[in-house]
């Protein structure tokens, strides 16, 4: 029991790091950093903006241990679909390989915070 919470604490901190610190800082310290990932696939900046907010809320929701396990299903599902349609979109946009790896494997280590989440009961 103890080994899996271990194992949720570290993929779920590099998920927070990955997903919510890192997009949050650049939108507030240096917003014209926000948009560098979204602006050479065509997206307006505004999506660039809404994309971290949502990240953000959805990793508070990750973390927070008394969330439902509902809004930790919906926060992983989010998250999943931003992880899979940013492989897409570097896969049809610019190809560049290490572009289109990066999000597969934060969502490894998603799906691995995901398995032993110790408050979503449908998984253990």
């Amino acid at each position: 029991m103890k080994r899996n919470k271990i194992i949720f604490w570290v993929a779920t901190a590099i998920i927070i790091l990955w997903e919510g610190v890192m997009p949050l800082s650049a939108l507030l310290f240096s917003p014209e950093q926000a948009t560098i990932g979204t602006r050479p696939l065509g997206y307006p900046d505004y999506f660039a903006y809404a994309l971290i907010i949502c990240k953000v809320l959805g990793v508070l929701a990750i973390s927070y241990p008394k969330a439902p396990a509902k809004l930790k299903e919906w926060a992983y599902a989010g998250l999943t679909f931003n992880l899979i349609f940013a492989f897409i979109s570097h896969a049809c946009v610019d190809q560049n390989i290490g572009f289109m790896l990066m999000p597969l494997v934060v969502l490894g280590i998603l799906a691995v915070s995901y398995r032993f989440n110790p408050s979503i009961p449908s998984i253990q």
